[in-house]
């Protein structure tokens, strides 16, 4: 496979925070159009990639899809010179302070998220993560010039670039969920190279690849996309929560241990039970992930879709969700690109037929 890890970088020092994708929208899809058959943007801007299959008209349709939104933060307000802040998402405010931002005003600024002295927060509240009321972003900047500069509902995101740590492993903001694009990317090259490598198309299906909107605040795109690509069959991808001190239990993962199954009420279980089959048959190491009520993913909107899309879910671990710094796994990424790509390649046209609530 392609080393994904500098277009992967490339994303982590991107933007794009939920509704306002742009500047990660145009790295994806500049790199996905010489990998499709043809691409375009929904509505509210989410990414679509076709390669089409060679099965008969009206071919079956395959979605796989990931959301490429990242938390982030919003100005709220002004404090002698210092912003106020609230967030795009959810974030763990306890590593914020000391992070770098770039403030997206009318013209970009760079600033350091402080928090108040601990001396001066009441006791109660002191001995827990500072809260957003806590919290400022300060631009080294006088009050009279920085309400010049700087509007109520400019984009705060994070400045810090992605580094290499340790051996295969890669930490950086918005991992969540670039790292499931990457996987995307490049399960897209390899249907490609089938394509390409037989004059006649390997792949039955058409397969649609989707680079999401919005996932962090509403599925916007994924429930937009869904309902305008009519998908027959879907997986989502994103990540979990990997293991590390303080969160060895039942709901996390080893890192580097291979790509996650969901098992719940939002994943069709004969779609799970091929997934399984097939990271059998491809030694590909996985463990399965309870969501015994919502999944917190894409699924939750895309199954609902229309009259219903059978969908399942893989999910790559990373360390320190919803942080600046999450951790993942370049061998997780690899792995789950594998199963995608040799899952959208083994459907024949007789799958659907075989397609049966039946746990």
């Amino acid at each position: 496979m392609t080393d994904i890890s500098p277009f992967l970088k490339s994303l982590l020092s991107t933007a794009g925070l939920s509704g306002h994708e742009s500047p990660a929208a145009d790295l994806i899809r500049a790199r996905w159009q010489n990998l499709a058959d043809e691409t375009h943007l929904s509505r509210l801007g989410s990414i679509h990639a076709l390669r089409r299959g060679s099965a008969p008209e009206p071919r079956p349709r395959l979605l796989i899809s990931a959301h490429m939104d990242a938390i982030g933060m919003m100005v709220a307000g002004f404090e002698d010179g210092f912003l106020r802040l609230t967030q795009i998402g959810g974030l763990d405010t306890r590593l914020l302070p000391g992070q770098q931002v770039t403030v997206h005003a009318r013209q970009p600024v760079q600033g350091l998220i402080v928090a108040r002295p601990a001396a001066l927060i009441p006791d109660d509240e002191a001995k827990n993560a500072p809260n957003w009321n806590h919290l400022l972003v300060d631009v080294g900047l006088t009050a009279a010039r920085a309400t010049r500069l700087v509007r109520v509902g400019d984009l705060v995101s994070f400045a810090n670039e992605p580094f290499e740590l340790g051996e295969g492993l890669l930490s950086g903001h918005s991992l969540d969920n670039r790292a499931s694009v990457a996987a995307l990317t490049l399960a897209l090259e390899a249907v490609s190279a089938k394509a390409c490598a037989e004059r006649s198309r390997s792949i039955a299906w058409d397969a649609w690849f989707a680079a999401t909107v919005q996932e962090e605040v509403t599925y916007a795109g994924a429930a937009t996309s869904a309902f305008g690509l009519r998908p027959d069959l879907a997986l989502v991808v994103d990540v979990t929560f990997a293991k590390s001190p303080g969160a060895n239990g039942w709901e996390t993962f080893p890192l580097g241990g291979g790509p996650t199954l969901g098992i719940g009420p939002h994943v069709h279980p004969f779609v799970l039970k091929t997934l399984r089959d097939l990271a059998k048959e491809l030694e590909i190491p996985f463990a399965v992930e309870p969501m015994p009520r919502n999944s917190g993913t894409e699924t939750d909107a895309i199954q609902l879709s229309r009259a219903g899309v059978p969908t399942g879910i893989v999910s790559i671990p990373i360390r320190y969700m919803h942080t600046p710094v999450e951790v993942a796994a370049l061998a997780d990424i690899q792995r789950a690109a594998r199963l995608l790509a040799e899952f959208a390649a083994r459907l024949d046209t007789d799958f659907l037929q075989s397609v049966k609530w039946d746990d």
